[in-house]
């Protein structure tokens, strides 16, 4: 890490809190909003790096500057720096080495984990995702939108790999007046790219994909299927994708998956994984629709164990109160086709939805199903996905386990 001192050719501009809102920072949190700024430069632009000065006029952070945001700058440092090459490369392989005491990495049975996972690891704006020898980055601000190079480069240094993705295709860019941006970087495309979790192997679509390519948050849900529930059941998957969950679920012992989606390119990648751990093809099957349509179609308790885990529905406080009812639609109908005593599992990965409001929708929803839900399980995002103390905003995935009695 590089210190800086004011007038050294690594000093930022200067940016003021107002008396009394420091305190956020001091204690860690790594958003600063707009209102607590006393004073900043004219000249300052969407992506400049700042140092961040006390009502008193003691720098206590650095961090990036937006002018169109109401996050206003993102602190990268609690302290004077410099947020060079040197920073990123510390930082990054710190962060990495993190994923190592978790049990992730090369020669583990874990080789597709996230890497860094923003604000939560210490680099507000920037995601990793390795799958084994590809790895796929996200940039979601400005100020790390004008480092590309040297976060490429970097990760070229801390990882060796095949390939490196971009996926920067993000809706915060546009708060950030940033366009998409997405391609190979480094290495040739190869198609699908080969990883493995809790020594499942699993295929991701770096380019093309959903998010990076696969659903990384998800593996500890994936590994208790795999050893709890799924043994001797029928099973349905409901906004399945390339049927990870599903793939667990039968390498655990279930009967039958039968997968639901609504892209033909994702079961195609989820036969090939099935065919990768050695799933009898003929035991799952899969049904290309609308995932809300074919539910409002069914009302027979068919499956001892349902799995559902939909795309956020709430992606804005603006879709509050239309994602709750989707929720609620969905819930509903997907516990009316879970057998007496058999197994539901159902996830929110909507930041804005509370758990507290996820628990009340589950309630009504089993209260209208005609169901009652008894607790056998419940899930957060996986340990590579961290909820730092400083960051609680850095939660987000919801997953509960019930058995269902009429």
């Amino acid at each position: 890490m590089s210190d800086a001192s004011p007038g050294s050719s690594g000093a930022y501009p200067v940016v003021t809190l107002k008396p009394g809102r420091d305190g956020s920072v001091l204690h860690g949190h790594p958003w600063i909003f707009s209102g607590a700024i006393a004073d900043k430069p004219a000249a300052l632009a969407s992506g400049d790096f700042v140092h961040v000065a006390g009502s008193d006029g003691s720098i206590i952070a650095t961090g990036s500057f937006s002018a169109s945001s109401s996050i206003a700058i993102r602190v990268f440092e609690r302290r004077q720096a410099v947020i060079d090459g040197a920073w990123l490369e510390n930082s990054i392989r710190m962060s990495d080495g993190r994923r190592r005491l978790m049990g992730y990495g090369p020669k583990t049975d874990t080789t597709g984990y996230r890497a860094v996972f923003g604000e939560s690891d210490g680099i507000p704006g920037l995601v990793i995702d390795r799958y084994a020898d590809t790895v796929v980055f996200q940039l979601a601000t400005a100020g790390l939108d004008r480092q590309r190079e040297e976060i490429i480069e970097t990760i070229a240094r801390v990882f060796g790999p095949r390939m490196i993705v971009e996926r920067s295709d993000l809706p915060s860019r546009k708060e950030e007046g940033l366009g998409d941006a997405k391609g190979i970087h480094y290495g040739v495309d190869s198609g699908l790219a080969k990883f493995a979790e809790n020594g499942v192997k699993f295929l991701a679509d770096p380019l093309n994909g959903q998010k990076t390519g696969f659903f990384l948050d998800q593996k500890d849900l994936r590994l208790a299927l795999l050893r709890r529930f799924s043994r001797g059941k029928t099973a349905l998957n409901l906004f399945s994708y390339t049927g990870s969950a599903s793939v667990c679920a039968m390498l655990g012992g279930a009967k039958s998956v039968h997968n639901v989606d609504d892209s033909a390119q994702a079961m195609e990648t989820g036969r090939e994984v099935a065919a990768l751990n050695g799933v009898d093809e003929s035991a799952m099957t899969w049904e290309k629709a609308d995932a809300f349509k074919w539910l409002g179609a069914k009302i027979a308790p068919e499956y001892d164990l349902v799995i559902m885990d939909p795309p956020a529905l709430i992606k804005s406080s603006k879709d509050i109160e239309g994602g709750k009812k989707a929720y609620h639609f969905i819930n509903r109908a997907a516990m009316r086709l879970t057998k007496d005593g058999g197994i539901f599992i159902t996830s929110s990965c909507s930041a804005a939805l509370s758990t507290d409001d996820f628990s009340h929708i589950l309630r009504r929803a089993a209260r209208q199903a005609g169901v009652t839900l008894y607790p056998i399980g419940s899930f957060r995002q996986s340990d590579d996905h961290p909820v730092s103390i400083f960051f609680p905003e850095g939660a987000y995935l919801k997953s509960f386990a019930f058995t269902v009695e009429r």
